[in-house]
């Protein structure tokens, strides 16, 4: 059964790009020779990072004087934080979501559990778009009050519990496909939102007009109807779909970076990416600027000393350690008020952004739009391709902010703070400059007048550094 997705704005029935441009035959050759392996390297993987999470939990308290190179639950913590995410949020822009298809543990045993269960119909709640983006929010909040940066125990609950619903999602849903990575883990959205920057797109040879489609018996995991699949979000690049020779398969290409946004009318732009990049981008902002700025301590203490003005002393007692940081042994106990302050102030930092950005981006795309005889609906499809220019500046400030601790090892191999500062500047550089870009070649697509695009590219501009201007405490202080 075809399912069409619920909120695609429709794409133009064209060809996206020349089926043999940038074809890379040679790697097509490689993973059809060697797919039979890839299993093997989800077996390693899957135990590399059980090591990990849960290693440490069996070993001494860090003392003041370890290394990474003499605890292994500081080379775990590093692994995590300083080389795993930082180089699987990177890795999108150069290879795409390779992580999920080849490496990921989770969507792996997820896949492979699901040969031996029970193929349940999947629910509409499941497929509902929002999922991932509820998943999201959930886990970045949680992560926030139980201290998964920090401490070991919080890292193996926050990762182990994600791993457990995805192998249960697995076991429960579908039929030798990954219910989980399609429609709820966390980290996928973002990667697949994301990758629609990178340079590697998997494409039909023999493709089929129209958008997107959603195929629940497609050869597929992801459930990508593959005649018609035009958009990289969903595709893990396993290489199931890859066979040099076949006429029905698809064929791997190189193309340049961002060219699936400057022609995201023809990628399938939707409401829940754009509903995502706002309100995921303000949660994970929320989550470093509590650390950072004096307003959260103040509004902490007002709302502490009133209620202990209305006798509310249970405030200051400690909670469950699966809701908040419970770590004496390490002088970290959040009580009910840091839990209640933090899951505010990440919330309210979340809903200011997003209303924000969705304001800004309002503004621009009625510059541009706006009494130029379009309907409602082409004026709305219009707004959802502009909001996708302001991806670069987004994802180097997340890059920078939650994979923070690379810059460590750049500091161990000698590169002072002066220097470290000048690779983040210019890194922040260049994503402003390629959201101006990809602004300006939207509006061209778009077929906006001159006398229009300028005064919304200004807009455009002012809402990337708005984007920046967020970032800047929780990246270089304040």
């Amino acid at each position: 059964m075809h399912v069409s997705e619920d909120n695609v704005i429709p794409c133009r029935n064209v060809d996206v790009v020349p089926q043999q441009q940038g074809r890379m035959l040679w790697l097509e050759r490689f993973f059809f020779k060697y797919r039979s392996y890839i299993g093997l390297v989800h077996f390693a993987v899957f135990w590399v990072f059980l090591a990990l999470l849960f290693v440490p939990l069996f070993l001494d308290e860090v003392s003041e004087t370890d290394t990474v190179f003499t605890h292994f639950t500081l080379l775990a913590n590093y692994t995590m934080w300083g080389l795993w995410f930082p180089l699987v949020f990177l890795s999108v822009i150069f290879t795409g979501r390779s992580w999920c298809g080849l490496l990921c543990p989770m969507g792996a045993a997820s896949e492979y559990i699901n040969k031996f269960g029970l193929h349940l119909k999947i629910p509409a709640f499941i497929r509902w778009e929002g999922m991932p983006i509820i998943s999201f929010l959930i886990i970045t909040t949680l992560g926030q009050t139980v201290g998964v940066r920090d401490h070991p125990e919080a890292i193996a609950y926050v990762f182990g519990s994600v791993m457990l619903a995805a192998i249960i999602i697995g076991y429960l849903y579908g039929r030798n496909n990954r219910v989980w990575c399609r429609h709820m883990c966390p980290i996928g959205l973002m990667l697949g939102l994301f990758s629609r920057l990178g340079v590697v797109q998997f494409f039909p040879k023999r493709p089929s007009h129209g958008a997107d489609q959603y195929h629940e018996s497609s050869l597929c995991p992801t459930m990508i109807d593959l005649r018609h699949k035009k958009e990289s979000r969903h595709c893990i690049e396993c290489f199931k779909c890859v066979h040099p020779e076949a006429k029905s398969s698809l064929i791997v290409r190189a193309r340049a970076p961002g060219e699936e946004v400057e022609n995201i009318h023809s990628h399938n732009p939707n409401w829940a990416e754009v509903w995502f990049f706002f309100l995921g981008t303000g949660s994970a902002l929320g989550g470093f600027l509590w650390l950072v700025l004096p307003l959260y301590q103040d509004l902490r203490q007002a709302l502490g000393e009133w209620f202990i003005e209305h006798d509310q002393f249970w405030i200051g007692e400690s909670g469950p350690w699966w809701l908040m940081s419970v770590h004496p042994e390490r002088r970290e106990v959040y009580n009910w008020l840091d839990f209640m302050t933090i899951v505010g102030f990440m919330t309210a930092v979340m809903l200011v952004f997003a209303t924000a950005m969705f304001l800004l981006n309002l503004l621009s795309s009625s510059i541009a739009h706006a009494g130029t005889g379009k309907d409602r609906r082409q004026f709305w499809g219009s707004y959802v391709e502009l909001a996708y220019q302001y991806m670069p500046v987004a994802m180097v400030s997340l890059l920078i902010g939650l994979g923070g601790k690379i810059f460590e090892l750049l500091g161990l191999v000698g590169l002072g703070s002066n220097g470290i500062l000048t690779i983040k500047l210019v890194l922040f550089g260049i994503s402003l400059l390629w959201s101006l870009w990809l602004g300006w070649r939207i509006q061209t697509v778009q077929a906006v007048p001159l006398g229009r695009k300028v005064p919304g590219q200004i807009v455009g501009t002012l809402t990337s550094l708005f984007i920046a201007a967020c970032w800047w405490p929780a990246i270089f202080g304040i």
